[in-house]
């Protein structure tokens, strides 16, 4: 068993990246037939044919499940015009503040409901309060944005309740489907998200102290990649039933649906508001008033015209007066005769 466990040792670092549990069972199998007679060859090669069939035998990890049933939505959530304008530097402050709003009010929900099931025992695995929880950093944004009386002045749009509505629901009626949520919120921010402040700061040309976007700032997260990692495996530990395992899978492309209804309703917001002061619309008040104008101008013209003919008349007028002034006066003169 000493020879076999010293060349095991040699081989732990790739059981161990592979599949933890694999080294254990490689190593009952070794112990089994590490015999005097059998020599150290046939055990390595018993010890490696079995962790291939052991690997192969085990379910796919809970976060490469999500991670492949969630693609095709994720992608989804990608080409909705919102984001691809965003990932475009096509955004606007008051986009930005809407999504902004909408994020503040859906962590508050989802960390309510984490810290009402925090000793869950399909959450407590992933309980990072202080790397990754986002309700401060969020509230400082919202200052930052809507000013000192924010909490009366950001908006609350209805893809942002009823998404909140569906965070409550979980927590309170199915707390082991919150790790969907968790997957598909905390991840993405320590992924795209960070791609996402970039844009955000270059298109809105905001301050470099990161002012503004305290949310996608993790400050006890050293390594992202390294976080995520670990965050994972994390994940794999969680012992599920396979249907409890595949209503997580389903509830995490639940989430991914409600992100696009949201996006898609803020592209809906902000393209009204363009609307409601697109120039398209200016001309047309600017024709309605010209044509007041217009209007109006002809009731002035005939008097301008009224006024030039008078004038190119008077010296007329003033024969005809003179005229008149002469007959009076010879008449006189023949009524005095």
């Amino acid at each position: 068993m000493g020879c076999l466990e010293s060349e095991l040792t040699q081989l732990q670092l790739v059981y161990i990246l592979i599949k933890p549990k694999s080294l254990k069972v490689c190593r009952q199998v070794g112990g089994i037939l590490s015999s005097p007679g059998l020599g150290r060859t046939l055990p390595i090669a018993i010890c490696l044919f079995t962790s291939f069939l052991y690997l192969h035998s085990m379910p796919q990890d809970l976060s490469e499940a999500l991670k492949e049933a969630t693609k095709e939505v994720h992608m989804q959530a990608e080409n909705v015009e919102f984001m691809k304008n965003f990932q475009k530097g096509q955004v606007t402050r008051e986009g930005f503040k809407l999504v902004m709003a909408s994020l503040y009010h859906i962590y508050v929900a989802l960390e309510e409901e984490i810290e009402h099931n925090k000793e869950h025992p399909d959450y407590a695995p992933l309980y990072f309060p202080e790397e990754l929880h986002r309700r401060a950093a969020l509230e400082q944004d919202m200052a930052f944005w809507y000013g000192p009386h924010w909490q009366k002045d950001i908006p609350y749009t209805g893809a942002t309740q009823s998404y909140v509505r569906r965070l409550h629901k979980v927590g309170r009626m199915e707390p082991e489907l919150l790790v969907a949520h968790a997957y598909t919120r905390y991840l993405g921010d320590l992924s795209g998200g960070q791609l996402l402040k970039k844009i955000a700061q270059k298109a809105l040309d905001l301050p470099s102290n990161d002012e503004g976007l305290a949310f996608f700032t993790f400050p006890n997260i050293a390594s992202a990649t390294k976080f995520k990692q670990l965050y994972r495996a994390r994940m794999n530990t969680l012992e599920m039933s396979p249907e409890v395992r595949e209503r997580v899978i389903e509830e995490a492309k639940t989430a991914f649906l409600l992100n696009i209804k949201l996006f898609e309703e803020l592209q809906a917001l902000l393209t009204q508001d363009t609307t409601d002061q697109s120039p398209s619309t200016t001309p047309r008040h600017r024709r309605q008033e010209g044509s007041r104008a217009q209007e109006s101008t002809p009731s002035k013209t005939p008097r301008g015209k009224a006024q030039l003919n008078i004038l190119s008349q008077a010296p007329l007028l003033r024969w005809v007066l003179t005229l008149s002034f002469v007959v009076a006066t010879v008449a006189v003169g023949l009524y005095a005769i």
